[in-house]
């Protein structure tokens, strides 16, 4: 009895570290094998368009050692920045108050020693310019008007999103023909795609070529503005199976 419990037991030792030797298949993203083979691009698709919206700051900059005349001649200045933004075309909603502060700012000689107290006073509004034509004449009212702070011109497209899906297609194009490039050169198979993924997408930047930028609201401008183009990009990772 007691040999006849040995082999058992032994058997079942020998079972257990055969089983253990035994190949592992996984499978993963809906039926894809571990030891299936595969190959993986990344696609990219720009377009490039020019921009039909830009957004600027234009403030007011006053000091007084009367912080009431400073507040004052700053309102008195700023009422007038914005009525001859008005002038030019701009609407209600699309002039919004960013900024608006008052702070003393204590004033030093050349020894250091202290020489008074004057108060300033900055009132900024975001102006966003629809019409681009018309920006390099609104630059020279505004400062005419009594603008003495304009803080950078950002330009932009409204409707990104058509733009995006134009090269998120050139993307997943661009991959799909890298894929059958590489295949072709391995002497393989194209199988089914097996992974999709946009990871960079809708991101837009100036694009500038040849002299003075691509802008065509230069010419005629009183202050001189150039556009340029910008530039929307998308990014792709595929992988397909291959046989």
């Amino acid at each position: 009895m007691r040999k006849n419990l040995i082999l058992i037991m032994s058997l079942l030792i020998i079972a257990v570290l055969v089983s253990g030797c035994s190949p592992l298949i996984v499978e993963r993203d809906g039926g894809l094998k571990s030891d299936e083979r595969t190959i993986a691009v990344n696609g990219r698709g720009s377009i490039y368009a020019e921009p039909d919206v830009a957004y600027l700051y234009i403030g007011v900059h006053t000091e007084n050692e009367d912080p009431k005349a400073a507040l004052t001649a700053n309102n008195t200045q700023a009422q007038e920045v914005v009525a001859a933004i008005k002038q030019i075309g701009i609407v209600d909603n699309d002039i919004q108050t960013s900024n608006f502060n008052v702070w003393p700012s204590t004033q030093y000689g050349p020894m250091g020693e202290t020489l008074g107290t004057v108060y300033m006073v900055d009132n900024t509004v975001n102006v966003t310019v629809r019409d681009l034509t018309t920006l390099g004449d609104l630059l020279e009212t505004v400062v005419s008007s009594g603008a003495n702070s304009i803080n950078g011109i950002t330009f932009d497209i409204l409707d990104k999103e058509t733009l995006a899906s134009e090269a998120r297609a050139k993307a997943v194009e661009n991959a799909k023909q890298q894929a059958e490039d590489i295949a072709e050169a391995a002497g393989v198979h194209l199988g089914d795609l097996m992974y999709v993924n946009v990871y960079y997408s809708g991101t837009t930047y100036p694009q500038y070529e040849g002299k003075g930028g691509g802008g065509a609201y230069t010419s005629e401008l009183s202050v001189p503005v150039s556009a340029g183009r910008l530039v929307i990009t998308a990014e792709v990772n595929m992988t397909y199976r291959i046989r």
